[in-house]
C-alpha cells in the first residue's frame, strides 16, 4: 500500500480544475434573470453621465428598459421612445448584483447584443463596497468604438508587466487612481467582433472573468468559439478555464496581488450616455466626429441625448445569462447594497505594447490546498 505522503505527492501533480471544480453559485436566466439585483435608482452621480438609472418600478413600466423579449433573452436599454428636453436627462439602467464575489469566482456573461452609438457608454463590470479597493472592466468602451478595451481600477501599487501573457494590447500598465490617472491598466482587445455592430453581425459572443490568487483573466469569445463548457443549456456544468486558452486581457498577481488590491466584487451592468468617458471632446470625436471647433464641452449632451430619441435604437443589451461560479470549497459571497464611489470610469489609454510570459496556473492556491488535505484526510481513516 503507499504511503500517505507519496499518495499526497501524486495528487499534488493532478490539475487544479479537476481536485477544485467550480460549483455554481448564481445564475440569471430567462424569467428569473431580474431577480437578485439593485436598481440604482439615482441619476448617474458616479461618472457625470447626462442619464437617469431608474428604479425597477420605473423600468419595468411603459416604455420598458428591463425585459424578457419573445426569444427568453433579457433586454437592458436607454430609453430610445421619450423625448428629452433641455436641460433634462434621459433615463437609462445601472443593474448591481445583491451578493459580492471574492477569490475563486468566475462570471461569464453570454450576450447576442451590446449598446452602442453616439453617447453610449456601456459596461460589464465589478467593483468593491468602496471605491478603489479593486474594479475590474470587463466588457466597456464608448460610441463607435470598434472593439472592446478591458481595465483594473486600484488603489496605488498595482501595476502590470509587458511581459503578461495576452492576445490583448496593453495600452497602459498603471492600474493606479491617483488625482492624475483615472484610465487604469487598460487592454485593448485584438478581436474586431469584441464590441458593437460588430459583435451583434457575429452572433454576440461570451465574456468571462476569473479572480484567482494568481491575478484576473479576462477572456472573450466570439460565437462561433465559445468553449462547450459555457453553454447556454447546460448552467450546471463546471467550466474548465485551463482549456481556453490565452486570455483576452491577464493582470498577473506577481505585480498587483490581488489579495492585497481586490475585495469582493459586485457585479454591475449599466448603460450611461456622455460622462467623463463618451462625452469628451476627445473621446468623442475619434469614432463620432468632427465636432466643430468651437464645440462646447456638453456637445455631446446636445447633440444627442436631447430630442426624441431615435439615436438609441441601438443602445441595449441583450443577454442569454450572466453566471457565477466559484472553485473554493465555501462560497465567499457577501450581502450589500450599492456600491459607493467611483464608477466604471476607463478612459482611452495610447501606447503600450502587447507582450508575453511563461503560463501561470489560475486556480486558487487555497482551493488546490483543500483539495489535497482532503485525499491525505481520506488515506488516513483508511489506512
Amino acid at each position: 500500500m503507499k504511503s500517505v505522503a507519496s499518495l499526497a505527492l501524486v495528487a499534488a501533480t493532478v490539475p487544479l480544475v479537476r481536485a477544485a471544480g467550480f460549483n455554481l453559485l448564481q445564475n440569471w436566466q430567462g424569467s428569473d434573470f431580474f431577480n437578485n439585483w439593485s436598481y440604482y435608482g439615482n441619476y448617474d452621480n458616479l461618472t457625470n453621465g447626462d442619464a437617469v438609472f431608474v428604479t425597477q418600478a420605473v423600468a419595468e413600466a411603459q416604455p420598458q428598459l428591463t425585459f424578457i423579449n419573445g426569444a427568453g433573452n433579457a433586454i437592458v436599454r436607454v430609453d430610445n421612445a421619450s423625448t428629452v428636453v433641455y436641460p433634462n436627462k434621459r433615463n437609462t439602467v445601472r443593474l448591481q448584483s445583491v451578493e459580492s464575489y471574492g477569490l475563486g469566482s468566475l462570471w461569464v456573461m453570454d450576450a447576442v447584443h451590446l449598446p452602442y452609438g453616439c453617447s453610449v457608454w456601456p459596461a460589464f463590470w465589478s467593483q468593491a463596497a468602496k471605491w478603489p479597493e479593486g474594479e475590474i472592466d470587463t466588457l466597456e468602451n464608448v460610441n463607435l468604438a470598434l472593439t472592446n478595451q478591458m481595465a483594473l481600477h486600484t488603489e496605488d501599487g498595482c501595476t502590470v508587466p509587458s511581459s503578461a501573457l495576452m492576445t490583448g494590447t496593453l495600452t497602459d500598465d498603471d492600474c493606479g487612481t491617483d488625482a492624475t490617472k483615472t484610465q487604469g491598466c487598460t487592454v485593448t482587445d485584438a478581436n474586431q467582433d469584441s464590441y458593437g455592430a460588430a459583435f451583434a453581425a457575429a452572433g454576440g459572443g461570451v465574456y468571462a472573468t476569473l479572480l484567482a490568487d494568481t491575478g484576473v483573466y479576462i477572456w472573450f469569445f466570439s460565437r462561433a468559439n465559445v468553449p462547450s463548457d459555457l453553454s447556454v443549456s447546460n448552467p450546471n456544468s463546471s467550466p474548465n478555464p485551463d482549456g481556453w486558452g490565452e486570455p483576452s486581457g491577464y493582470y498577473p498577481s506577481s505585480t498587483c496581488p490581488t489579495s492585497t488590491f481586490f475585495e469582493d466584487q459586485f457585479i454591475i451592468l449599466d448603460i450611461t450616455l456622455c460622462g467623463d468617458f463618451a462625452g469628451a471632446l476627445d473621446v468623442y470625436n475619434q469614432t463620432c466626429g468632427p465636432i466643430p471647433t468651437e464645440a462646447p464641452t456638453n456637445y455631446c449632451y446636445t447633440t444627442n441625448v436631447i430630442g426624441n430619441g431615435s439615436n438609441y435604437d441601438a443602445a441595449y443589451f441583450e443577454v442569454q445569462y450572466i453566471r457565477v461560479w466559484s472553485n473554493v470549497t465555501t462560497a465567499n459571497t457577501t450581502t450589500g447594497s450599492n456600491s459607493t464611489g467611483g464608477g466604471s470610469g476607463s478612459s482611452s489609454g495610447s501606447g503600450g505594447t502587447s507582450g508575453k510570459s511563461s503560463a501561470i496556473p489560475i486556480f486558487t492556491k487555497s482551493a488546490a490546498l483543500a483539495a489535497l488535505l482532503g485525499i491525505v484526510g481520506a488515506v488516513a481513516l483508511l489506512a
